[in-house]
């Protein structure tokens, strides 16, 4: 089996389970750090030629992280395409196990077993706390409606505040943030950076939770200590 990956998180999940069968994968794929193949550009452009060059088995992508277009273009060139949909904790053990399983593992690895088991009781605090979660800066843009990253948070009593909003990843304008009053402002550091640095001055007066974005975003094996990672995080802010 020859595989290419087209995510980052789905790259891991592959590498870890089936040693061997990833042939291709982006630039942005950085897990495992010992990942050794070839790789074809980045996740909103790929180089579909070098794709193909691969003569992979099965491209895997996904319909956020990846643009129809490159896809199409690799359908058309006879490659089996799938393409995952992720937008909550469950739905993600659900794409996980179609694609491990299309890639030839024959079973749920154990790093999954583990990961659907810490989230069927993760920790939560005594009460419910609300939150805006930038993603960007200049513009400002912020979690919106109907994210894997948004269920995540609520499964760890974190109600973000544009959760309502019309758009996915809204920009909202950063007085209106901080109008808000949120208890907590929660700065992931993918797709934006943000550090102690660059991100917490923006928002006076707020508690502000600097998290990895591999346990906020990703869906494959840090599934499995996100709850508690994560969760940590989120304490150690508002104390």
């Amino acid at each position: 089996m020859r595989v290419v990956s087209l995510v980052p998180s789905l790259t891991e999940a592959v590498a870890v389970t089936l040693p061997g069968v990833l042939v291709g994968a982006t630039d942005w794929c950085s897990h495992p750090a010992d990942l050794d193949v070839t790789r074809i550009g980045g996740t909103k452009n790929p180089e579909t030629d070098r794709i193909l060059a691969l003569a992979p088995d099965l491209v895997i992508a996904n319909e956020e992280e990846n643009r129809p277009a490159d896809l199409d273009v690799l359908r058309a060139a006879g490659l089996d395409v799938l393409v995952t949909e992720v937008r909550g904790v469950p739905q993600a053990f659900a794409e996980l196990h179609r694609v491990l399983t299309a890639c030839g593992a024959p079973e749920r690895p154990r790093w999954l077993v583990d990961a659907e088991s810490a989230w069927a009781s993760p920790p939560v605090p005594d009460r419910r706390i609300t939150a805006v979660v930038p993603i960007w800066r200049r513009p400002w843009m912020v979690l919106g409606r109907d994210t894997f990253a948004g269920d995540v948070l609520s499964r760890l009593g974190v109600d973000h505040l544009h959760a309502a909003h019309p758009d996915r990843y809204p920009r909202v304008p950063l007085a209106e943030l901080n109008a808000a009053a949120p208890d907590l402002v929660v700065l992931p550091d993918e797709p934006y950076r943000f550090t102690a640095d660059d991100g917490p001055e923006a928002f006076p007066g707020l508690p502000c939770a600097l998290v990895g974005g591999r346990h906020l975003t990703w869906y494959g094996p840090s599934l499995a200590q996100a709850p508690r990672v994560l969760a940590r995080a989120l304490r150690a802010a508002r104390r």
